[in-house]
């Protein structure tokens, strides 16, 4: 199955945030330093503005990575949990066993 675009909301998620723009923009209070990139990540109404260094290349990348994340989280977890009994549980389990063969 091919990965959703972290731009464009998935069927499976109403409301699912998006990148919506990259700008260059100055170092942000309290930094310094050059190649500072404003973003912006929507959700609905809600609005996430987002200070980054580097290229914008690998600006636009980390930020599309921050929008899948955040998607991926909103949409719950995938898989199950394997949970393995802690040994006072174990030994109980065992317990009841042996009691429920006699």
């Amino acid at each position: 199955m091919p990965a959703a675009s972290p731009e464009k909301p998935t069927p499976v998620i109403a409301n699912a945030y998006q990148l919506e723009h990259i700008e260059k923009a100055g170092a942000p209070n309290g930094c310094t330093g050059k190649d500072w990139f404003r973003y912006t990540i929507t959700q609905g109404v809600n609005k996430i503005t987002g200070y980054k260094q580097g290229s914008q290349r690998a600006v636009t990348k980390s930020v599309k990575e921050i929008v899948l994340e955040l998607n991926e989280r909103r949409a719950g977890k995938k898989g199950r949990v394997h949970l393995t009994p802690s040994r006072k549980r174990q030994q109980a389990n065992a317990a009841r066993q042996a009691a429920a063969r006699k």
